[in-house]
């Protein structure tokens, strides 16, 4: 194995395969990294999981870093605004979700430890953040 390894963003397929606005990215597998987890994500105006649902981890604590643009955070009860250039930690088990109202598209980088089992780690918020 390649002691480093390079990927541009179009080589990384989006998760969400034109089924919903934006893009995610994860690049972790596509890197072949054995510790960080690391995703991309593009969010167009009017896009993220207000009005529907948020998500928690067992055991991953996330970091939210926004490149560009400005979003919404909830944060369990909380409701936080965050501009680009603004990093969030997230411990594992507070359930949150994103939201971008516009007018601008918004662009984020998510890192944590990687885990062998993403999906196992995660749990649904079905109706987290209602509209």
């Amino acid at each position: 194995m390649s002691p480093y390894t390079i990927r541009r963003l179009e080589e990384v397929p989006d998760a969400f395969g034109g089924q919903y606005p934006g893009a995610m990215r994860f690049f972790t597998e596509r890197l072949g990294a054995e510790q960080i987890a690391f995703t991309h994500r593009h969010m167009p105006p009017k896009s993220g999981g207000k009005g529907g649902y948020g998500h928690r981890h067992k055991t991953q604590e996330e970091i939210y870093f926004l490149v560009s643009g400005k979003v919404q955070f909830k944060l369990g009860d909380e409701v936080v605004e965050v501009e680009g250039g603004t990093a969030v930690r997230v411990a594992p088990d507070v359930v949150r979700s994103i939201w971008n109202e516009g007018p601008d598209d918004a662009e984020l980088v998510i890192c944590s430890v990687r885990v062998d089992d993403p999906r196992a780690d995660g749990e649904m918020v079905e109706d987290f953040w209602p509209d």
